[in-house]
């Protein structure tokens, strides 16, 4: 076994075109050191409807230019199968460690394969290459990012020519056809061939961003900006800019790509304390908001001043305040959200008399659904030019809050006040989050096991009404990891994490109010609830 390791690790060593890993590699191979090679060579990362993220590092546990090249050839053999050879495929990168080595080589490997490859000028926004996929006419779009995962990590997104990430079957049949390579001697990497573009593509995209805002609205807000260390800063000012709106005031401390991300543990603003330096700012200078983008800003959070602290808004809190501007703008068309988010938007759109879509988790459904005009997850993502990305895009979302923000400032109104609005139409939608992280993958699967052989009938004293196990699938979703639990007045989802090692349970309560008085007993009694919901959960699951 122990040889079988080593011959193993030879024979990817020999392969390795990266002085880096291959050191990195020869070392762990001269130290005899079994137990890091047995986790480097337990198997390959594995190419699913997220693409591939996982720790930088030698070997095919880990993410490294080896990887990628193998990923890159399976998705230009897959392109070439259905039809797309010599199809434009362009590639994005955020700033992150080795990003801009992995596109070249994605690069490189697309143009040996005769597609045409063409690369975004520099590090940008993730968005700026779902856009890029469908105004170029390319037949696949990859961007190299982790998002907002650690600094040690980094991956591979891949898009189809529809402009959205891909999903079954296609992951499935790329996963096979990247199996089936069986040397990196046979991948063609020529040196040259492909094109790096200009910044007109950019520009095609900032020239979109302007259709998101109604004409002549007001644009009066005032904003304190964190690009969290990414790409976002210069794409979001730019937008801000050509929308009239006042400039922003940066967070300096994470306003410059940086792959160290040296100011947070997590560069994701939902994590604890990614926002503190935001809210130093927002005390020093009082702007009607915080806006912040993830690293690679396909996601947006924003912050409000909420008595005398500082607050971040859940994202089904924007997403409710998202959809009510855009109900109140006169929008048509179908809104969408994915089975984690909250039920008030369905509530906001059925009370408009719009079309109303549940999907799967992730941007790659909810951007699929016919005639979507607006799509949200909790996970501070929002679609609001699916015409222009079909993804969730982190700067027209900034756009559309800050716009709202100034309509709600010309009437003397807060973002805050207009979700007590909501709360007393609609009723008060209080949601909260249980996410366990771990490192043995393992608590995950007992989890969910244990849960499926003895669900709860009650939780926090709500009987169950309804359990559904979605692996089976329902008359609106295709089969998913996941468990569905419906209450007297509340739901619960529970499932693991497609992009880290996390379990993740979604609650959400219920509380009907019927006036803004009664406001505050609702809030003390949803936060009741769901603290309740969560220890009986917990207990059930045995996390």
């Amino acid at each position: 076994m122990h040889d079988d390791l080593i011959a193993r690790a030879r024979t990817w060593l020999a392969e390795d075109p990266d002085p880096e890993t291959r050191d990195e590699l020869a070392k762990l191979i001269d130290a005899g050191d079994v137990a890091e090679l047995s986790a480097r060579f337990a198997g390959t990362l594995q190419f699913g409807t997220a693409g591939l993220r996982g720790e930088l590092g030698a070997g095919p546990m880990r993410m490294n230019r080896t990887v990628v090249i193998r990923a890159a050839a399976g998705l230009a053999a897959h392109l070439k199968r259905h039809g797309h050879a010599g199809g434009t495929v362009v590639v994005g990168y955020d700033a992150r460690h080795k990003s801009a080595d992995f596109a070249r080589d994605t690069a490189a490997v697309m143009t040996g394969a005769g597609l045409r490859a063409v690369v975004l000028p520099r590090p940008l926004p993730t968005p700026v290459l779902a856009f890029a996929v469908r105004h170029l006419g390319a037949v696949a779009g990859v961007e190299v990012t982790a998002s907002h995962n650690p600094p040690r990590d980094n991956g591979y997104k891949v898009y189809l020519g529809d402009g959205s990430q891909i999903v079954p079957p296609a992951d499935a049949e790329i996963a096979a056809e990247i199996d089936a390579i069986t040397t990196l001697h046979d991948v063609p990497r020529p040196d040259a061939g492909w094109e790096t573009l200009d910044d007109a593509v950019l520009e095609a995209y900032l020239a979109r961003t302007d259709a998101v805002l109604a004409p002549g609205s007001p644009r009066t807000a005032r904003t304190v900006y964190t690009a969290m260390h990414g790409v976002g800063k210069d794409t979001l000012l730019a937008a801000f800019a050509r929308a009239g709106f006042p400039a922003p005031v940066l967070v300096a401390e994470q306003a410059e790509p940086d792959p160290d991300f040296p100011t947070v543990a997590f560069p994701n603003p939902e994590e604890p304390g990614a926002m503190d330096l935001s809210f130093a700012q927002a005390r020093a200078t009082d702007p009607d908001l915080v806006i912040a983008n993830d690293p690679d800003a396909d996601r947006c959070a924003a912050a409000v001043k909420d008595g005398g602290a500082w607050r971040m808004l859940r994202g089904d809190e924007v997403g409710a305040l998202l959809a009510a501007h855009l109900v109140r703008r006169g929008a048509t068309g179908v809104f969408a959200e994915s089975i984690v988010s909250s039920s008030l938007l369905g509530r906001i759109a059925e009370k408009a008399g719009l079309p109303y879509e549940e999907t799967l988790t992730g941007f790659k459904w909810i951007a699929r659904v016919d005639g979507l005009r607006y799509g949200y997850e909790e996970a501070l993502g929002y679609c609001v030019d699916p015409e222009g990305v079909r993804d969730k895009d982190g700067i027209t979302a900034a756009l559309l809050i800050t716009e709202l923000a100034s309509v709600l400032k010309e009437e003397g109104r807060t973002l805050l006040d207009l979700l007590d609005d909501l709360a007393v139409e609609h009723g008060l939608h209080a949601t909260d989050q249980l996410s366990v992280r771990v490192e043995d993958l393992s608590v995950i699967a007992d989890a969910m096991r244990r849960l499926r052989e003895q669900p709860p009938t009650a939780l926090a004293g709500l009987p169950v009404t309804r359990a559904e196990d979605l692996t089976l699938g329902t008359d609106r979703l295709p089969p998913t990891d996941g468990l569905r639990y419906t209450l007297t007045g509340a739901r619960v989802v529970v499932r693991p994490s497609g992009t880290e090692p996390k379990l993740k349970c979604y609650l959400e309560v219920v509380v009907p109010v019927a006036a803004h008085a009664g406001l505050p007993a609702a809030r003390a009694e949803a936060a009741e609830t769901l603290a309740a919901i969560k220890r009986d959960l917990s207990a059930a699951a045995g996390i």
